[in-house]
Formats: structure tokens, C-alpha cells, sequence
């Protein structure tokens, strides 16, 4: 009888202790959006990303993995016990993986997909990445390579959308035993900046470029502090509409304004990537060529997408290699949630396609 009094003591205190942590996480992120300029924290990014998952079927697991330097790179594995050829998927510029939840449901289904944050990006590790463009490209391509030495995959499809697609590129061009197939999903980076766009380009455009661009893309959203939220439904009320079959509520923009409000790492690094209107200034058009010609690529756009596609047909036509384009109508950048259903179509079609050369290879 006292050992059962006793256990009931314990049982209570334990409940009073979980009621206590979760009372003091409420009125900490209270005190975080009350008394911080910029309303956000890992917490509350942390909230809204869980928001996101609630909505997807697919069992999963999340974890923090270590890579050099005590820095750690965020990721969810998605159906973990699928024995088919796994799938990597990287996000693009100012994004996480919690952007692929229209996507996740379909691809996992029969096999196991893992979606990462980019180091600098997301609930990664946001260390100071290097000033110089090229340094800063290995820095996101090592972690990679670090990440999946943790993880101990051997071989995988690779999936890249946009900043994404560039990284996903040139890891590939380094590690080309790793990757079974490169999927590029409206990627960024692939064009060469025309000699000629200074002449094409209004003059007040290019005065409010050069007052901008000792800043970091995003931040004005920083700045806004409190206000910077309701921006992010200003200038982006199409995410809503993407999401809208999944997320009813603004839990979309709750995650991209947590994703960006915070030390922008990896949103530096890409600025020093970049040059003046958006040009990569190491575009990959330039060196995809020397990729191995036994890695088969497809190349995924939006028919309505900003990004220029030519690259990718002159990457067709010039490849000794496997390459296929394709071409989504009625999807723009943001092509996985523009026309989510065709294009999960189109990359369970690859993954079917390198499931069976896989057990070929194998017998």
C-alpha cells in the first residue's frame, strides 16, 4: 500500500513537472515575441514546422545530424523502414523542408525520403559562412557530403529546387558515386548573366539595386521587427493559395517568416553567391558539362516560371549523358506546390525508373 501511495506521489510530481516546463515555454516564447524587436525564436520555428507535419500522413522521424565544426543540419525521414532507392530533397533560397508537405505523402510512399535543411537555413545551423563565393559553395556542398557520411547512405536520388537545384548540382559534380539520379526543380543558377542587361534595364531600377545591395535579400523582413509577419502575407498571399489544400489557416506563413527572421547565415552566403539582379557568379551552365555522363539528369520547370529554361535544353542537346526536360503548364517557380500532384508524378515516374535499374544492377 505505501509502495502504491508512493508511485502515486511520483506519477503526480511528474505531471507537475511536465505542466511546469510547458507553462514556462509558453511564457518564455511570450516574453520572446513581447519584448524582442523581431517576434521569432528556434521555438516558435520549431511550432510552426510541427503545425505543418500534423497535416502530413506519412510516419516520420526528426533529428538533428552533426557534421565538422559542432554544427548540425535538420532532418526528417520520412517512411524509414522502405527498402526502395531513397530520395534527398533540398529546399531552396529563404525555405525549409517543411516546404515539400505537398509533396512528402506521395514520394514516401514507398520508399524513404529525407528532406534537409541547408546549413544557414530552417532549424539547421546558422555558423558564419565564408565571404568568398566558391569557399561558400564548398561549405554547403562539404555539409552534405558530412550529413550523409553521418546518416550512412550509400546511394540516393537527388532532388534540388532553385538555390537547392544549384547546390544539389555541384555536390553531384563532386560526389557523382553517391548519386543515382539529379532531379533539378526549377533551379537557380544555371544562366549566365547576358552582357547586355545593363543597357535593357530602367535607370531607377538599377539606382534602388545599388542602394540595396549592401543588404542581405531578405532583410527588410528583419527590420520590420514586429510588422515583419504581415509582410510576409503582403508580398507573398500566393503561398496561402499554394498550401491551401493541406494548411487553412496562416501556419504557411507563420514557418517562412521563422525560417528568415532569424541570423540570416545562409541567406548571407547566398548573397555573396550572387550578383547584382540575381546572376550566380559562378553559373553552373559552365561546369555542368564535366558532370559524369553515366548520372542521369531531368530537369523540372514551371511553363509560367521567372527562371530561364534554355540552359536546360542546352544542357540536352550538348550531354553525352541522359537528359530529359520537363516542362509543368500552369506552375511558376514553386513548381512542387504549384501543380503538386504533376509533379510528384514526374518524380515518382524517375524513381520507379531507378528502382529497377538498381535490383539489375544488383542481379
Amino acid at each position: 500500500m505505501a509502495s502504491a501511495i508512493t508511485e502515486d506521489v511520483r506519477a503526480n510530481n511528474d505531471r507537475s513537472v511536465v505542466a511546469s516546463s510547458v507553462e514556462h515555454e509558453r511564457s518564455r516564447c511570450w516574453f520572446q515575441r513581447r519584448c524582442s524587436w523581431r517576434p521569432t525564436s528556434k521555438s516558435l520555428l520549431e511550432a510552426a514546422e510541427a503545425r505543418i507535419w500534423k497535416f502530413v500522413k506519412s510516419r516520420y522521424e526528426g533529428k538533428h545530424v552533426p557534421v565538422e565544426n559542432n554544427e548540425r543540419i535538420w532532418t526528417l525521414k520520412f517512411n524509414p523502414n522502405a527498402t526502395k532507392v531513397p530520395l534527398v530533397m533540398i529546399h531552396g533560397f529563404g525555405g525549409g523542408a517543411g516546404l515539400w508537405a505537398l509533396n512528402i505523402d506521395a514520394l514516401a510512399k514507398h520508399r524513404t525520403v529525407y528532406a534537409i535543411d541547408l546549413l544557414g537555413f530552417g532549424r539547421s545551423s546558422r555558423p558564419q559562412l565564408s565571404g568568398d563565393p566558391q569557399e561558400a559553395e564548398e561549405q554547403f556542398v562539404t555539409s552534405i557530403e558530412q550529413w550523409r557520411q553521418e546518416i550512412g547512405l550509400e546511394k540516393f536520388v537527388l532532388l534540388g529546387h532553385s538555390f537547392g537545384g544549384f547546390l544539389a548540382s555541384s555536390y553531384t559534380l563532386k560526389h557523382p558515386s553517391r548519386v543515382q539520379h539529379l532531379i533539378l526543380a526549377d533551379s537557380w543558377g544555371f544562366s549566365e548573366k547576358p552582357a547586355e542587361l545593363q543597357y535593357n534595364i530602367p535607370t531607377w531600377v538599377k539606382v534602388v539595386a545599388t542602394l540595396i545591395r549592401p543588404f542581405n535579400p531578405l532583410a527588410g523582413l528583419r527590420a520590420a521587427g514586429p510588422w515583419g509577419p504581415s509582410l510576409v502575407q503582403k508580398f507573398r498571399p500566393d503561398l496561402q493559395g499554394k498550401f491551401a489544400s493541406l494548411l487553412e489557416d496562416d501556419t504557411i506563413f507563420n514557418y517562412i517568416y521563422h525560417c528568415n527572421a532569424q541570423k540570416p547565415s545562409g541567406e548571407t552566403a547566398f548573397k555573396k553567391m550572387s550578383e547584382l539582379y540575381g546572376w550566380a557568379k559562378f553559373p553552373m551552365i559552365h561546369r555542368i558539362g564535366e558532370l559524369d555522363k553515366n548520372i542521369p539528369m531531368t530537369m523540372i520547370h514551371g511553363s509560367e516560371s521567372w527562371i530561364d529554361c534554355s540552359p536546360s535544353y542546352q544542357i540536352k542537346n550538348s550531354r553525352s549523358g541522359y537528359v530529359d526536360v520537363q516542362v509543368i503548364v500552369d506552375a511558376g517557380h514553386h513548381v512542387y506546390a504549384d501543380q503538386p500532384e504533376a509533379f510528384n508524378v514526374a518524380v515518382n515516374k524517375i524513381c520507379r525508373k531507378e528502382d529497377k535499374l538498381l535490383y539489375v544492377t544488383i542481379d
